[in-house]
């Protein structure tokens, strides 16, 4: 399909004018009962409350033209049929298809891309059978003892995406069963997660798709070293994901191999078997087909036209809005769910890598701003953290919270009439309601402006489900907000450029300091930082 610049849209003209007289949240009528109730949207289980964004059903309209001009959910449909998004017109690029909707399109029939699908469901198969191996004692460990933890080594989108799921889901853990991370190729944090572990009950699940990721080789060394040094065998304690074929996909070094493929890209692949084979060890087959279930059911919802009915698309239109024609450059993601601490930071990668771009598809330089910073950290901390900026900095901060109605342990108190979860809730809606409305006092120190715009995003309880449903919401929006944009949210070429520095710096510590020709940059660099 083909792409349009997003200054050419007849609605962006429409919405500049309405952008010089936001919605006035501030005003005597600006936030009401009615209004709350009129901006409601449910969708997957999810309510989300927007009459606290500077909007008017004027603005919606304009922002449906804008959707339906820039045919963003053609696209989306074209993308899960496996239309060959990752890709610049007329430029060397990765030319690939885009397709991690096809490892949640595994239930019953498959919608879409049934090649994808069908080797979905074959991985499926494959891990099933050994998270059953492990359950029934087929697999264990020398001493015949069964394994109790794996530790995921990956990084960036191999580490991301799984470790906030596993994070999130911790409280459905399968009895006596738990998950670690490494990520970072300082020795230190491998070396701190290594000590802390049995590693007779330890199984160890590399991800690389190439098999040949500098970081996780490095680290996948350590991890050997380590137990070899305890006097065991890592061929019985190693699994691989990785892509077919790959210098990784060997039965002599791994217990086992599950496969990952080319046209699912690392930040969109936490429920490809990047993310399924660590949860599914923790957690249980079943919880991961619930997230994947989850996940599935917004994949098809998320095909609606209406963006009052639309979430992922609401969303993203109204991050456009809120970035390009009232001109705010961040966005904070606030999960008010301890749960959740680290999907902001998988989001930060999700967003950030996909949108942060300044060509257009067909190669051009754009004219007008893409994605924005996007941050967060859980409340309520938070509160007594960065929300001091947001309430009364000069830099306007919009706001999505995330909360939930129930916890997920079921434990709680109630202290003066209230529960604990109900105390987190209140603090989270009252700061959606403080952002908006301001407050006046003589006093200007405790004066605030209102008008910082937000969202809340609600559903009962975070379980495998809901979460697989909340990925997927936020991975859709932005795939919506690239695609309106006219840029490639599927490549990521200022990482790729650190990787070719990083190894140019790293021949020149291994050679020595003259290897690379006197006055060399890199020498030169490494001179002054005192590694040579």
């Amino acid at each position: 399909m083909h792409f349009h610049d997003f200054s050419s849209h007849k609605a962006v003209a429409k919405l500049t004018a309405l952008a010089r007289e936001p919605h006035d949240l501030t005003a005597a009528d600006g936030l009401t009962a009615q209004r709350i109730s009129a901006f409601k949207t449910s969708f997957c289980g999810f309510d989300l409350l927007y009459g606290t964004q500077r909007v008017t059903s004027e603005t919606l309209d304009a922002l449906q033209e804008l959707a339906d001009e820039a045919g963003l959910i053609t696209a989306i449909k074209a993308m899960k049929q496996g239309a060959v998004l990752n890709r610049l017109e007329g430029y060397a690029c990765e030319n690939r298809q885009v397709l991690h909707t096809a490892c949640r399109d595994v239930f019953e029939d498959p919608s879409q891309e049934l090649d994808a699908s069908a080797k979905a469901k074959q991985e499926l198969a494959k891990l099933r059978g050994f998270l059953d191996d492990l359950a029934d004692g087929k697999i264990v460990n020398a001493q015949g003892q069964p394994f109790t933890t794996m530790v995921q080594v990956g990084i960036g989108g191999s580490d991301l995406g799984p470790r906030a799921l596993y994070l999130a889901l911790k409280a459905y853990n399968l009895p006596t069963r738990s998950a670690r991370f490494i990520a970072n190729v300082d020795p230190d944090d491998v070396a701190e997660v290594l000590q802390e572990l049995d590693l007779p009950q330890t199984l160890f699940n590399i991800v690389s798709k190439s098999g040949t990721t500098l970081e996780t080789l490095t680290n996948e060394r350590l991890v050997r070293g380590a137990l070899i040094q305890a006097g065991l065998e890592p061929a019985r304690h190693l699994v691989a994901v990785t892509g077919e074929g790959s210098p990784m996909d060997d039965a002599a070094k791994y217990l086992r191999s599950f496969y990952m493929y080319d046209y699912i890209g690392g930040r969109y692949s936490a429920t490809s078997m990047v993310g399924a084979v660590t949860l599914g060890f923790a957690l249980g087959f079943d919880a991961v087909m619930e997230l994947l279930r989850g996940a599935h059911e917004v994949d098809l919802a998320a095909e609606q036209l209406d963006i009052r009915a639309n979430i992922p698309l609401l969303l993203a239109m109204l991050g456009i809005w809120n970035h390009n024609f009232l001109g705010h450059a961040t966005l904070a993601v606030l999960p008010y769910s301890q749960a959740l601490s680290r999907f902001p930071a998988h989001l930060q990668q999700c967003d950030m890598e996909s949108n942060g771009k300044s060509v257009t598809r067909q190669g051009a330089a754009v004219g007008w701003q893409t994605g924005p910073v996007v941050w967060g950290e859980p409340g309520t901390n938070g509160q007594h953290a960065f929300y001091q900026l947001i309430h009364q900095g000069t830099e306007v901060v919009p706001v999505e919270f995330v909360g939930f109605r129930h916890n997920q342990y079921g434990r709680d108190l109630e202290v003066e009439g209230t529960s604990s979860q109900q105390k987190l809730i209140a603090n989270m809606l009252a700061q959606s309601l403080a952002l908006a409305l301001g407050k006046e006092d003589d006093n200007p120190a405790r004066s605030f402006p209102g008008n910082r715009p937000n969202s809340v995003l609600m559903a009962d309880r975070l379980t495998p489900r809901t979460m697989g449903a909340l990925l997927a919401i936020y991975e859709h929006r932005i795939a919506f907000q690239g695609f309106c944009w006219n840029i490639n949210s599927f490549d990521q070429e200022g990482v790729q450029l650190g990787k070719v520095l990083a190894s140019r710096l790293l021949r020149v510590l291994a050679k020595g300091s003259g290897s690379a020709g006197e006055g060399s940059m890199e020498e030169i660099m490494l001179q002054q930082s005192g590694m040579l």
